[in-house]
């Protein structure tokens, strides 16, 4: 077996993709549905740390750990040591048809780390969208209503209940509808574009939530749902005291609060959970992504009598909490035990600042540099009207490719770059991968605006 390490260095060989990614990708084309998308056609042959190999031998600075996944790295010791051992047992029985202890160690840990001084109990599955679509099987089953309360610019994933609660359009949901009904919307306090000014955001927020409540009942609501980081939507932070505000709204009316936590738990934001900055807990938590190392795994965990309110047999899944998967995630925990990571997090954040903090200027077109740990944004838009600028954001993504830093955009208005490095990224590596984007940045500005002078001109 090659046990050789992958250098901890960008390194270009050839054009992005090259060669033997444009063969590999020619075939793809042949052979997959075109419905999946790539931010980036290169084929992967390793990956470790915070880079990832090629098969043309290029070595690409990782800004995107899998969307949020390979958080403790790719090819994590711990986890390999785990999964390695538990391949050489069993691959699956179906945790319905005959159990395994992992399975119960996994829930055991997440019963005791998640935020919340009470009794819970947590559920297994393997992807976001179907933990939060059990998290509201599981607030309807305690609570005998219908109705679910989410938020402008949320992403909860893309079946068809949580396309319905997921707002942005396109890619996710459109051609794909109808979707289920019961789905409510309610204002973001997001601090950027709120209209009387990031300072009202809160009180004027929760106010709307108040409102749109009122509108429809509060008493036929079983759940509000909310990530504590946007993560498609635009990786943004909500205004300070909003999510303490809507844990008080959920509590006096009855609501179950589920945080969706698939994208920023797991240690992702510097805390083990993204809602502990906010110092609330959720009635339900939904975590997953970086949960499983790069394997499937995801769970809702929750106050034991709303987890335990399903009559047996209604929460499931043929792969749900796959052992493999569980013992993965086993090895994650262990990663997580010195501190090291969320330390890890916090250097990311401090060093992203001072690279792309200062440019955000009154001149710019990168108007919010914002996030917490290593989840990180910036956003492109007019410095005056804030209009979005989404060729800008693709324009600087395709330069940083080209420069062998993958870098992913999001937002509902596609005007956002997003920074998810592994945790365990190197230093020397993370700041020329910075160094990278932020000349990117002032490079596509410079000639945007060249360009937009010779057209008045």
């Amino acid at each position: 077996m090659d046990t050789a390490t992958v250098p901890q260095t960008r390194l270009l060989r050839t054009a992005i993709p090259g060669p033997r990614s444009n063969a590999l990708q020619a075939e793809r084309m042949r052979q997959v549905s075109s419905g999946f998308g790539t931010a980036l056609p290169v084929f992967i042959e390793r990956a470790e740390g915070g880079i990832l190999q090629d098969v043309d031998g290029n070595r690409i600075i990782d800004f995107a750990s899998g969307i949020a996944v390979t958080s403790v790295g790719a090819a994590n010791p711990l986890v390999q040591a785990r999964v390695s051992a538990q391949l050489a047992r069993f691959t699956h029985t179906c945790f319905m048809v005959t159990e395994y202890e992992s399975f119960t160690a996994v829930c055991a840990w997440l019963n005791a780390h998640t935020p919340g001084d009470f009794e819970k109990r947590t559920a297994l599955f393997s992807t976001g969208s179907e933990a939060v679509e059990n998290a509201i099987k599981i607030a309807r089953a305690a609570t005998g209503r219908a109705r679910v309360l989410v938020f402008d610019d949320a992403y909860h994933g893309r079946s068809l209940l949580t396309m319905a609660m997921t707002a942005k359009e396109k890619p996710y949901k459109i051609t794909f509808g109808p979707f289920p009904t019961e789905i409510v919307r309610a204002p973001m306090a997001a601090p950027l574009r709120w209209p009387s000014g990031a300072e009202n955001a809160t009180a004027e927020a929760v106010a709307g939530v108040e409102a749109v409540l009122a509108e429809h009942g509060p008493e036929t609501f079983a759940a509000m749902v909310i990530e504590p980081i946007q993560g498609e939507g635009g990786f943004i932070v909500p205004a300070p005291g909003f999510l303490a505000g809507l844990r008080d709204i959920a509590a006096r009316h009855g609501i179950v609060f589920v945080l969706d936590e698939v994208q920023a738990g797991m240690g992702r934001t510097g805390t083990m959970f993204a809602s502990e900055h906010e110092g609330v807990a959720a009635d339900l938590l939904v975590t997953g992504k970086a949960l499983g190392g790069g394997l499937p795994l995801t769970a809702v965990t929750g106050r034991v009598e709303l987890m335990n309110a399903v009559h047996t047999g209604g929460l499931g899944g043929t792969y749900a909490g796959n052992p493999l998967a569980c013992a993965a995630a086993l090895g994650v925990f262990e990663a997580f035990e010195n501190g090291d990571l969320l330390a890890g997090a916090l250097r990311i954040e401090s060093t992203a600042r001072r690279f792309l903090e200062p440019l955000v200027a009154e001149d710019s077109p990168i108007v919010d540099f914002r996030g917490r740990g290593a989840m990180l944004a910036i956003e492109f838009a007019d410095s005056g009207t804030l209009e979005p600028r989404p060729e800008l954001a693709a324009a600087v993504a395709a330069r940083c490719h080209q420069q062998g830093v993958l870098v992913l955009v999001c937002g509902t208005y596609g005007n956002v770059i997003r920074l998810l490095p592994p945790l365990v990224i190197e230093q020397d590596l993370l700041e020329d991968g910075l160094a990278v984007l932020r000349t990117a940045v002032e490079t596509i500005y410079a000639e945007s605006t060249v360009g937009a002078a010779a057209v008045h001109a």
